[in-house]
């Protein structure tokens, strides 16, 4: 798991976010948003903006190759806003900092398992011992059926 780096003041484009070795996102295509997580906690939840919210464009991303943003068009349908922005947002850790190197961690693992290739399968065929296994479980239960029926009256 790469480790979140915090992004250099300026307006470095060599500077970003290293999701896979060699791959960066840089970091003036993520936003970032502080604000009050709700639910208990007293205090420190209330007064404190410690809730990060992630927003990144991965549809019109440089970050990415032309077949990656087709991938991730049919894996995130669901998770894209109709403008087709990824939002992640983390409230587990009580300091702003730790929240925002969860979204990254977030980010990462969901960019790297969307664009992981897939296995074809194979379709099989099944064996002659799974066949004959199969009818013999299959006479068994008519069998057992059989045997609870009433007995046939024979005029």
């Amino acid at each position: 798991m790469p480790e979140p780096t915090t992004p250099t003041p300026g307006n470095d484009d060599t500077a970003g976010f290293t999701w896979r070795r060699g791959r960066v996102i840089p970091w003036r295509e993520l936003g970032f948003r502080q604000d009050t997580s709700g639910g208990p906690g007293g205090q420190h939840a209330n007064r404190s903006a410690t809730r990060v919210t992630l927003t990144w464009r991965p549809l019109v991303s440089p970050a990415l190759r032309e077949h990656e943003i087709e991938l991730l068009r049919t894996e995130w349908e669901s998770r894209l806003t109709a403008t087709g922005i990824l939002r992640i947002r983390s409230s587990d850790e009580r300091s702003a900092r730790r929240n925002r190197d969860r979204c990254l961690e977030i980010l990462a693992t969901t960019l790297r398992s969307a664009l992981a290739p897939r296995r074809v399968r194979r379709p099989t065929r099944p064996t002659r011992a799974s066949k004959r296994k199969r009818l013999d479980q299959k006479k068994q239960h008519s069998q057992k059926k059989e045997g609870r029926r009433a007995p046939r009256s024979d005029d």
